[in-house]
């Protein structure tokens, strides 16, 4: 019965798509995590200058818990990558994530024993921002990409087991997962901006 009702309610939530991901798109929350010189950029992003709220992203919380989307902006070091990947497990579903400058990216010109050669060692990215460091411009145009990405996905991919935990699968309209199209695997859908 259970396996009907997840099997119907799919399908419902399936053919309001365009509604559900256009509020999502429209309502970004990111949080401030800031950890280096990209941060700046990040912070006048949202001054009137550049105005990140005409994309609904300008709502920066302080709390994973009403976040959506993260943007490491700066370099994370090995210490510091557990406590980036407890935030990205404290945020709810569905989320996202930026990395923001060359060094979030691929650790920049940081290749030492203490700096983490990219944040998607520890969570996973949705799009990458290059540069050293990127301009608020970038950023907007990253966020404008991620965007099309939510667009894109399904709001049945976040399945809700029964013991809370959520599983995602990141497939999108014409597109081949990795395993041979079972779905149960798919292809990361992160963008280089």
């Amino acid at each position: 019965m259970n396996a009907v009702r997840r099997t119907v309610g799919a399908k419902g939530i399936d053919l309001a798509a365009p509604v559900v991901n256009w509020a999502r798109k429209s309502a970004l929350w990111p949080m401030t995590f800031g950890l280096a010189c990209c941060a700046i950029e990040m912070i006048a992003t949202g001054a009137g200058r550049f105005d990140i709220d005409r994309f609904g992203a300008g709502v920066f919380r302080p709390s994973p818990r009403q976040s959506d989307l993260i943007i490491i902006a700066g370099t994370v070091t090995l210490k510091m990558g557990p406590v980036v990947r407890r935030v990205y497990d404290q945020m709810p579903e569905p989320k996202w994530a930026i990395a923001m400058g060359a060094c979030a990216s691929t650790g920049g010109p940081f290749d030492s024993y203490s700096t983490m050669q990219g944040v998607d060692r520890c969570i996973p990215v949705d799009v990458y921002i290059p540069g050293c460091p990127p301009r608020p411009e970038a950023l907007l145009y990253g966020l404008m990409r991620l965007q099309d990405i939510i667009m894109r996905e399904a709001p049945s991919a976040y399945i809700f087991d029964s013991d809370g935990t959520v599983h995602r699968q990141r497939s999108f309209e014409g597109e081949e997962s990795l395993n041979g199209g079972s779905g149960s695997q798919s292809a990361n859908a992160a963008l280089s901006v």
